[in-house]
């Protein structure tokens, strides 16, 4: 059952086209991602489904409800943390957790909450002292604070170190476990395929591709790679000519064929049958990282950025 529905959204800023016609249903307990590069429309899309900005065309349903008409109705079953919102400087974190709570019928225990975020020796430092990093986790504690029915999610694990990143996708996790639906804007591949059921590439406005993280990676042009050293000399025409094998290189001694599966498969079973032993075998297949570039032309982001 859908909870979002997107038809035909459209947003403009001045001449420029930021959301071009995007059409977007979200099943209930689902988690999708959205990713693209920057300035692609993500953003705004997030920003129209949970109402603060009304778009130029196009409708949008939250849970039945229109959320920039009715935001009465969606605000408190919605969770927002997005990559520009803040706080007021002088708010501390024990006063920023009790409020949110109160906006609440039946919020979860705040201390928890920040405990789990490695936050809790900062309850009474001012918003405006916490470090980058603190005030995203702080944020992402506010946008679930309330067991929200959505939770709208942009950038989630910006400014966290490895440590906190996974912390918060146990978060993520035990949130959708207990029938949140969530959007989640990423640049990061391994957050995407680690947490996204569904992933959106959206570029210019537009999505161009709608599918599971493996969906997305068998819709790769990406080859599989295959290194080995034979065990004997093998002729690089028998290489070529088995199923799959679209290119046949060598470093020295050692092998390295592309190709797809078959390839890798064909491969094998031959110097199997020629009893040949593949020595240092390396398969490497394509990847997410691999997919979102060969669809969005855009390089990815990985912890090491």
């Amino acid at each position: 059952m859908n909870i979002i529905d997107v038809r035909g959204l459209r947003m403009t800023y001045g001449t420029k086209v930021a959301v071009d016609g995007i059409d977007l249903q979200v099943d209930e307990g689902e988690i999708l991602g959205i990713l693209g590069p920057n300035g692609a429309g993500k953003t705004t899309t997030v920003e129209c489904i949970a109402g603060l900005r009304r778009p130029d065309a196009g409708s949008i349903s939250v849970a039945g409800h229109d959320p920039y008409l009715e935001r009465a109705a969606v605000t408190p079953i919605m969770g927002v943390q997005l990559q520009q919102a803040g706080l007021q400087g002088k708010l501390t974190v024990r006063e920023a957790l009790e409020l949110y709570t109160s906006f609440y019928a039946h919020p979860r225990d705040g201390l928890e909450l920040v405990e789990r975020l490695a936050l809790a020796e900062s309850l009474d430092v001012r918003y405006a002292k916490l470090s980058g990093g603190q005030q995203q986790r702080l944020a992402i504690a506010l946008a679930l604070i309330g067991r929200p029915r959505i939770a709208l999610l942009d950038e989630l694990s910006t400014g966290l170190d490895p440590r906190s990143r996974r912390d918060v996708w146990d978060l993520v996790d035990e949130a959708r476990a207990g029938g949140t639906t969530v959007i989640l804007v990423t640049h990061l591949m391994e957050e995407a395929h680690k947490l996204c059921d569904r992933l959106a590439l959206v570029d210019r406005g537009r999505i161009t591709a709608l599918d599971t993280p493996d969906g997305l990676v068998a819709r790769s042009a990406a080859p599989t790679i295959m290194a080995f050293t034979p065990s004997r000399t093998v002729d690089n025409s028998v290489l070529w000519d088995l199923p799959g094998v679209t290119d046949v290189r060598r470093h020295g001694d050692r092998i390295e064929l592309s190709g797809d599966d078959d390839s890798v498969h064909a491969t094998l079973g031959w110097l199997a049958r020629h009893d040949i032993r593949a020595g240092r075998l390396r398969v490497t297949e394509s990847t997410l990282d691999d997919a979102y570039l060969d669809l969005t032309g855009e390089p990815v982001l990985t912890e090491e950025n």
